[in-house]
């Protein structure tokens, strides 16, 4: 009897899990506010940091190299659009990689927007994020209007389409953004081993 009951509440657990994972968010759907804490272990906020055109939530590694690659491209686009009111945040949601090498990384990078850590992958997890760079782009009355990749070139030597930039501008104009989602790739998300 007792071997059922815990065969029965881990069938359960498994199913709550999945069922709470499937409920990542939609193009179209509203995102909801999280906070973590940055790398000097400020508490920050979705809705304190978003500009007043919306946000760019960005997954980032310390030690992925596809990552690596997009650094120049990423500081651009977060220099270039925070002046039109699109904020940027960085997540580091990855198990493998302490709050230390996170901080350092982003003097090496020289990020100027916030970089949060996801402690346990739990944004990640709320998201639906699985790779660096992957991009959740949250307009002003916080809508998830785009999801994730950033370009469609990971060396950056020929770039032919520009995701994120392009949906920054059709946004910015008021048009229909025509790509809202573009699988995203890169390195995994190392989450917590259980």
């Amino acid at each position: 009897m007792r071997r059922t009951n815990f065969l029965f509440s881990a069938v359960i657990t498994m199913l709550l899990s999945a069922a709470a994972y499937s409920q990542v968010p939609t193009v179209g759907s509203s995102i909801e506010s999280f906070s973590l804490p940055d790398t000097a272990g400020t508490t920050r906020t979705l809705k304190d940091l978003a500009g007043k055109n919306g946000a760019v939530i960005v997954f980032l590694s310390a030690q992925c190299p596809v990552v690596r690659g997009y650094v120049p491209r990423i500081n651009q686009l977060a220099a270039d659009y925070q002046a039109k009111g699109i904020n940027f945040i960085g997540i580091n949601s990855n198990a493998t990689e302490d709050p230390d090498t996170v901080k350092s990384n982003v003097t090496e990078y020289g990020y100027k927007f916030p970089i949060l850590i996801d402690k346990g992958s739990v944004v990640a997890d709320k998201l639906g994020a699985t790779v660096t760079p992957e991009v959740f782009y949250v307009n002003g009355n916080g809508t998830l209007v785009y999801h994730g990749a950033i370009d469609n070139d990971r060396l950056g030597k020929n770039i032919t389409e520009t995701f994120l930039k392009a949906a920054f501008d059709a946004s910015l104009s008021g048009k229909k953004i025509q790509r809202t989602s573009v699988k995203a790739f890169g390195c995994s998300i190392a989450r917590t081993a259980d």
